[in-house]
């Protein structure tokens, strides 16, 4: 059983130095256990123990410790952690000595600005003072538009420090979007840019927010960072305005205070707002790069993504927390050339670098001539997040930029995970594709549709047995809505929603969102499956594949495909994807119609939104599309089913 039987063989053998010198070695050899099937054991029978290690290896400082590790009083969905300690995650970062540089940005424009960690303490600082005088305090929620800038950062950590909640908000979205997030959380304040540069165009992103801003009453004030120099209207603050000599005292909160709301989409059009606190997102984070990614103090991470998602927090927590620099990037992958992803791993020194799968894919029509002219020398794991890979697209990855020696730790989870649900790890042979299982703490099992555990070799439904720090606190202001999302359907476990396999060998796949899976006439198949034998065509830049209603088979599958490169006639190449997907998945299985289209649906960290193409096509309502980067391109979709 495997979703890719042609790739169902070791890639990658970790040599002996990857493995004795290892976090993750280090970490089971002092909890006494020398397996990580011993440490998944311990954590479900002892999960104390396991976390009370983490926060040591983590060093993590507490003003009052807890009074114990865990609060399961009102049931698993509302488990809390570190009852009665209080602490403050800014009191856990800046762990780099003081000269070393703790951020390094780089520009679209090819600008770069860097701080050490003095400098960046006294920056965040400053800033939660000048916060603090502007009326922000303890609870108070604000809003964050803004580019991967360093300002952005700042203020993240800014309003961490006085106990006020952070919003963080995709720069990309349109006024419809910000408005919905604003006035959900009732937020006080929008702090923003005068806009920011993408494909080497001027993005104006404060006329964005002062028209959102009128659709919420709420918010009383919007802080402007001059990103492009433009000159402000009057009724708004200049960011210099905040900015004094003096540096706020972080504030001590309880450990399940908020520290933030990450709002992801919802399929009714409102989207969720997961609950995120001081001792829950940053161990979370902190523990899984150590852990998955074997991030190392003094070494340097960057992964490529956007405040607005939880990659963004994650990278700027983790890495804190840790000790290790942290490189942001305000740009797209290939703008001003298709290399800058490796020019910036060249200039910055790398170690850890992490992407989207479909990133990889965008980049692959340019060969592999802007990754050899680049010095990768100081990268030592490669890693990827967000979506499913296809077979061709993450040997390219393992080849291409990994030169064959690098481990891909493959890690998907969630916004209301705080990190990751499954991974891999740099002590293990690797497949292409595969998880290696559940992120050390998480107690993960594959269920069947009769809610019952899969033993072995199977596929199913991803569940989490047991609460976890990190889980959300609920989702803001729809206590309901998140105990119908993930608690429903199985009494006290967690249904992430993913349909995941085990092979025979142990290594864990995901096979899409369980309610992407395609059932033509009692066979069920992965979308994904469908898709990577699409792009195994040499004229196929991207795939995605639907379910649809059908009155025989109750469901057939329809593929839509981008083209690139050099196609000989479209007919051709739909008649060639057609066959190697009757040879991959069985003539049963052949989809009822192949669609060439101009492009995709896409969120920006770069995932293809099913969903979204599915709805479009059928005519149904397209709930909350406001993650996507192009929602114009589903008006292409919709004449297609007749």
């Amino acid at each position: 059983m495997h979703p890719f039987p042609e790739d169902d063989r070791i890639a990658y053998e970790p040599p002996p130095d990857n493995v004795s010198g290892a976090v993750i070695t280090g970490f089971m050899r002092d909890l006494g256990v020398s397996r990580l099937e011993e440490l998944h054991a311990l954590v479900r029978r002892d999960p104390d123990t396991f976390w009370t290690a983490v926060l040591a290896d983590l060093g993590w400082a507490w003003r009052e410790p807890p009074h114990r590790l865990t609060d399961l009083t009102a049931g698993k969905p509302w488990a809390k952690f570190f009852p009665g300690a209080t602490t403050n995650v800014v009191d856990n970062l800046f762990r780099l000595p003081d000269d070393a540089v703790a951020l390094d940005w780089h520009g679209e424009d090819g600008d770069r600005r860097t701080f050490t960690t003095s400098a960046w303490r006294s920056f965040a600082l400053r800033l939660a003072a000048g916060l603090r005088r502007a009326g922000i305090g303890q609870g108070d929620r604000v809003g964050l538009l803004m580019p991967m800038v360093p300002e952005t950062a700042a203020v993240f950590v800014a309003l961490a420090a006085l106990g006020a909640v952070c919003v963080p908000i995709f720069s990309g979205y349109g006024v419809p979007a910000v408005v919905s997030r604003l006035n959900d959380s009732n937020a006080r304040m929008l702090i923003t840019a005068d806009g920011f540069f993408r494909r080497r165009r001027e993005i104006a992103l404060l006329d964005v927010a002062l028209e959102s801003v009128r659709g919420a009453p709420s918010v009383t004030d919007i802080v402007v960072v001059p990103r492009l120099g433009r000159s402000l209207p009057a009724g708004v603050m200049p960011f210099s305005a905040l900015m004094g000599d003096d540096e706020a005292t972080v504030a001590a909160v309880a450990a399940d205070h908020p520290l933030m709301l990450i709002y992801t989409s919802g399929t009714t059009g409102k989207p969720k707002g997961t609950v995120h606190t001081h001792a829950g997102f940053p161990v979370k984070a902190a523990q899984d790069l150590r852990h998955c990614f074997d991030l190392r103090r003094g070494e340097t991470l960057f992964w490529l993504t956007d405040m607005g998602w939880m990659m963004g927090p994650w990278s700027i927590l983790g890495s804190g927390i840790i000790g290790a620099t942290n490189v942001m990037y305000e740009g797209t992958p290939d703008t001003p050339h298709p290399g800058r992803l490796w020019e910036i791993c060249e200039t910055s020194r790398v170690n850890v670098f992490g992407l989207s799968p479909t990133v990889i894919r965008s980049l692959m029509p340019h060969g592999g001539a802007p990754v050899a002219e680049r010095d990768l020398s100081s990268l030592r794991v490669l890693g990827s997040s967000g979506e499913p890979w296809d077979p061709a697209s993450w040997r390219w990855y393992f080849s291409q930029v990994g030169g064959g020696r690098l481990p891909v730790i493959n890690y998907s989870g969630g916004t209301e995970i705080s990190g990751g649900i499954l991974g891999s790890h740099v002590t293990l042979p690797m497949k292409p594709c595969a998880f290696h299982g559940p992120v050390p703490g998480m107690s993960v099992e594959i269920l069947d549709s009769a809610g019952s555990p899969v033993d072995g070799a199977g596929t199913g439904d991803l569940a989490i047995a047991e609460p976890w720090v990190g889980m959300t606190q609920g989702f803001w202001g729809d206590r309901d809505r998140y105990l119908e999302t993930y608690w429903s359907k199985v009494p006290d476990v967690w249904l992430h929603g993913d349909a995941v396999m085990r092979d025979d060998d142990g290594f864990w796949y995901v096979l899409g969102r369980s309610d992407d899976t395609i059932n033509t006439a009692g066979k069920r198949v992965s979308p994904a499956e469908a898709e990577s034998a699409a792009l195994s065509h040499p004229a196929v830049s991207e795939a995605a594949a639907i379910g649809v209603p059908d009155p025989v088979k109750g469901e057939v599958m329809v593929l839509f495909v981008t083209l690139g490169g050099i196609v000989p006639s479209e007919a051709d190449v739909k008649e060639d994807i057609g066959r190697q997907l009757e040879w991959h998945l069985g003539k049963s299985l052949r989809p009822k119609a192949i669609h060439v289209v101009a492009e995709l649906p896409h969120t920006r960290s770069g995932k293809i939104v099913r969903r979204a193409v599915r709805a479009s096509f059928l005519g149904l309502p397209l709930g909350d599309v406001s993650t996507l980067e192009n929602p114009s391109c589903l008006a292409d979709f919709a004449g297609l089913s007749g």
